[in-house]
């Protein structure tokens, strides 16, 4: 006979797993790029269009983290934000697209590692890894955009 309260208790991996997502979608260097930013204001319109679909991109999967954490009866828990970055808001775009490339690949590898635990977690997981998937297309389609805006800014300051 199966216990109900087990089969009611909170998926505690995926949450964790899904928890550590919307802390990487939170704290994403992306965050300096939003409203107001000099690097969209001084960006050509060929890259400040698609950047800034990224950072309300960025925004909407952090909602959909939390409200698919709060789903399985777990509780979102958004950690602060990390100082260290700090620095980033002081950088040409020039400089920024690089580290807008490697944090969109480390999304990436995140987003791929945390399908690859929810397939083997017991709980019910169908709905989150649909939704990591759709997620993870996504990036990679940004990813895609963001190297060649990267390479363009790098061609423009070399002519």
């Amino acid at each position: 006979m199966i216990d109900s309260a087990a089969m009611s208790a909170v998926p505690v991996a995926t949450v964790e797993i899904l928890n550590d997502l919307l802390d990487a979608e939170l704290n994403s260097v992306f965050r300096f790029m939003g409203e107001g930013s000099p690097y969209l204001s001084r960006a050509a319109a060929e890259v400040r269009r698609p950047l800034a679909e990224m950072v309300t991109s960025t925004d909407r999967r952090a909602g959909e983290l939390f409200n698919l954490i709060e789903s399985l009866g777990g509780t979102p828990i958004p950690r602060g934000l990390r100082p260290e970055e700090q620095y980033l808001a002081f950088l040409s775009l020039k400089f920024l697209l690089p580290k807008l490339v490697t944090e969109r690949e480390l999304t990436i590898r995140r987003y791929e590692n945390a399908i690859a635990g929810l397939k083997k977690a017991p709980e019910r997981t169908g709905e989150a890894i649909q939704l990591l998937q759709g997620q993870l297309g996504e990036l990679r389609q940004e990813l895609e955009v963001l190297r060649r805006a990267a390479d363009d800014v790098v061609k423009a300051a070399k002519s």
